[in-house]
């Protein structure tokens, strides 16, 4: 099958919209950065780029094909995905109730979360979320057909990783900047608020679909 770079480019058009769209490792990501600055924010979106290139390669393989065929598989990485939404949700709610004030305080004393922490994070974030794997699945499978050759596999998986690191890099980098720093401390409850509403809207529909 002859390699085809107009199919390539809607193929990495699905796969901008759905990495790029605000979600939970994307808000995390964007509350790290905010909150501890920028080398944290990178850490943590390592994470999330390992996990995102693990079900990449999975999915190139077919692995993930396969699993997507075992609704116990999907069941319990779904359980699995809500109860960590939930738990980050709990955190956020907890954060956002905390004022300024007492924020500083605490901070001033409170031991610096370490970057292997924020990376553990980050990879069981994206390795729980059945959007990563199903979103995968959904790409693979357009950008592949059933004769696809090894060289436009690599190219698809290739060209998805570059971008995979550009937007969750990008989201670390541009909202750990200056203007974004103090903006977020301007409005810092309300963007913990609203995290703490996007992890647990999110935690709830996993746990409550079991299609």
């Amino acid at each position: 099958m002859p390699f085809d770079f107009n199919h390539l480019l809607l193929v990495l058009t699905v796969y901008v919209i759905g990495a790029a769209s605000p979600g939970p490792s994307n808000m995390r990501i964007m509350g790290v950065a905010m909150h501890q600055g920028r080398r944290p924010a990178l850490m943590l979106a390592f994470g999330v780029i390992s996990g995102s290139f693990f079900w990449g390669g999975m999915a190139a393989t077919g692995i993930s094909a396969v699993l997507a065929t075992y609704a116990q598989a999907i069941i319990a990485l779904k359980i699995l995905g809500g109860a960590y939404l939930l738990f980050l949700a709990i955190k956020a709610a907890r954060s956002a109730m905390v004022t300024d004030e007492h924020l500083s305080k605490k901070s001033a004393t409170a031991p610096k979360v370490s970057g292997l922490k924020l990376y553990k994070q980050g990879l069981m974030m994206h390795l729980t979320n059945p959007k990563a794997l199903l979103g995968w699945v959904a790409t693979m499978t357009l950008g592949l057909g059933p004769q696809a050759s090894t060289t436009t596999v690599a190219i698809t998986l290739a060209s998805c990783g570059v971008l995979s690191v550009t937007i969750f890099c990008g989201y670390a980098l541009l909202f750990s900047t200056a203007p974004m720093v103090k903006a977020y401390r301007l409005t810092r409850r309300g963007i913990e608020g609203t995290l703490a509403l996007v992890f647990g809207v999110a935690g709830i529909k996993l746990l409550l679909t079991r299609s």
